[in-house]
C-alpha cells in the first residue's frame, strides 16, 4: 500500500515516536510510507543565542535521530513554510492518516485520490490551551478511527456516537527496554519524566516527593525530558536531570529506579510507564491512560486518584519500604505485565486496520480484526493479574 502520515510538526514527543515506529514497521512490511508536516516554528533570536551558548547543534531533525535513530531512513517531507497540508503536498495513495486534531481538519479536506482517510487518535485533545470546539468537531468528521486505548474507544462511542473504532494499543520494544540485574538501590531512587505540559502533573509529582521526604529524607530523584528545566526549578543535591538522553540511556535510568512516578491529570497512553515496567520498575501512577488499565494495585505498582498528593506519596513510600524479596516480586510482576507487549504485534494490527480501511467498509474493518484485538487485550490483562514468583525469562542476569 501507499500510506501517508500527516503530522502537525516534527517534535520529540511520545506521540511522534509512536507514529515513527509504525511508519518504520510498515516500511519493513513492504509498504511505501511518507510522512509530511509543516517545518518547525522558526526560533526567535533569543532562542538562537540560547542554543549557541548551550552548544546545541542542528535542528529538530538532527535531534530526532538520537530520539529515534531509524527516523533518518524514513521518507519525511517538510513543507516550505508553516501552513496546512493540501492536495498538492500529498501523493496519491491508498491511505492518508491524520495524527492530531489540526491534521484531521487538513485530511478531511483532501481529495479521495489520497486514499482512505484515517484518524490516529492518541488522546482526546480538548485541552484548554487548544480551540476546544474545533478539536471536538474533528472527532465527528467522517474519518476512520484507530485509537491507542480502550478509554478512547469509549469516549468516541459515548461522546461522539461513533462505535466503529479500532483499538490498537501502544507497546514497548523489549530489545531496548529490559531489566538487567534488577535489585533495590542502596539509596531509594524515583524516576520522573520532566515535562512542563500541564497534563503531565510534574508539580504534583514534585509535591508528592517533598511530602515523602518528610518520612524518607534519603531519596534520590532521576529526571529526564526533551526540554531543559526552567530556571525556577530547584533540584536537591542528589537529584539528576538528563536532557534528551538516547534510548539506551533511558533504559539505564529506568533500571536505576526503585519506582517510576507519573502524576498525569490526563494521558492518552503513557509510554514511559510501560517502558519503566519493561525494565522491572514498579509504577506509581494516577488513574489515567495505560496505567489505569494495566496496573494491579500492590501487585506491580500503585494507582491513585488524580491530584492526590498524599496518596502518591504513600504509594511511593509503600514501594520503597518493601523488603528486598518483596520488591523483587513487584519488579518481576511489572515485567510480567508487559512481556507479551510487542511493537511488531501492534504494528500488524495497525496494518490490518489500514488494509481493511483501504479496501472495505468501516464496519467490515471492525468485524474483521475484532477477534485478534480481543485476544491481544485478553493476554495483556491476564499477565497483569498474575504476580509471578520468579524472575521473567526476559531478564538478563
Amino acid at each position: 500500500m501507499r500510506i501517508t502520515f500527516i503530522l502537525p510538526n516534527l517534535s520529540l514527543g511520545g506521540g511522534t515516536k509512536v507514529v515513527l515506529i509504525y511508519a518504520q514497521e510498515l516500511v519493513k512490511a513492504g509498504h511505501a510510507v511518507s510522512l509530511i508536516s509543516p517545518p518547525p516554528t522558526k526560533p526567535t533570536v533569543f532562542r538562537k543565542v540560547t542554543r549557541w551558548i548551550r552548544g546545541e547543534k542542528g535542528g529538530v531533525r538532527s535531534g530526532m535521530t538520537d530520539f529515534f535513530p531509524e527516523a533518518e531512513s524514513l521518507d519525511y517531507r517538510l513543507l516550505d513554510q508553516q501552513r496546512p497540508v493540501v492536495d498538492s503536498d500529498v501523493p496519491d495513495g491508498d491511505v492518508v492518516i491524520a495524527t492530531w486534531w489540526e491534521t484531521a481538519e487538513w485530511v478531511n479536506q483532501l481529495s479521495s485520490s489520497k486514499g482512505a482517510k484515517v484518524y490516529f487518535v492518541q488522546h482526546h485533545e480538548i485541552f484548554p490551551y487548544l480551540p476546544v470546539e474545533r478539536s471536538r468537531a474533528t472527532y465527528r468528521m467522517p474519518l476512520h478511527k484507530i485509537v491507542v486505548a480502550n478509554w478512547l474507544r469509549e469516549v468516541m462511542r459515548d461522546s461522539y456516537d461513533d462505535d466503529d473504532v479500532v483499538v490498537v494499543p501502544n507497546s514497548v520494544d523489549h530489545s531496548q527496554f529490559f531489566p538487567v540485574n534488577r535489585t533495590k538501590q542502596p539509596v531509594p531512587t524515583i524516576g520522573i519524566l520532566y515535562s512542563t505540559a500541564p497534563s503531565k502533573g510534574l508539580e504534583v509529582s514534585r509535591a508528592a516527593v517533598r511530602m515523602l521526604r518528610k518520612t524518607l529524607p534519603r531519596v534520590r530523584i532521576l529526571y529526564f525530558g526533551s526540554e531543559r528545566p526552567r530556571k525556577s526549578t530547584r533540584f536537591e543535591v542528589d537529584d539528576v536531570f538528563h536532557y534528551r538522553p538516547p534510548q539506551n540511556k533511558i533504559r539505564e535510568i529506568y533500571s536505576t529506579c526503585d519506582a517510576w512516578l507519573t502524576a498525569s491529570t490526563s494521558e492518552g497512553f503513557n509510554l514511559p510507564a510501560i517502558e519503566a515496567m519493561a525494565c522491572g520498575t514498579p509504577v506509581v501512577s494516577t488513574r489515567t491512560g495505560w496505567p489505569a488499565e494495566s496496573i494491579v494495585q500492590y501487585k506491580n505498582g500503585v494507582l491513585t486518584d488524580v491530584n492526590d498528593v498524599p496518596a502518591l506519596a504513600s504509594g511511593l513510600e509503600w514501594v520503597l519500604t518493601r523488603s528486598k524479596n518483596q520488591w523483587d516480586e513487584l519488579s518481576s510482576a511489572a515485567c510480567k505485565a508487559v512481556e507479551l507487549s510487542s511493537w511488531h504485534r501492534s504494528a500488524k494490527l495497525f496494518e490490518a486496520a489500514l488494509i481493511n480501511y483501504a479496501t472495505r467498509p468501516a464496519s467490515a474493518v471492525r468485524d474483521g480484526i475484532a477477534h485478534e484485538i480481543s485476544i491481544l487485550h485478553s493476554d495483556q490483562k491476564d499477565t497483569a493479574r498474575n504476580s509471578p514468583n520468579r524472575i521473567s525469562d526476559r531478564r538478563i542476569q
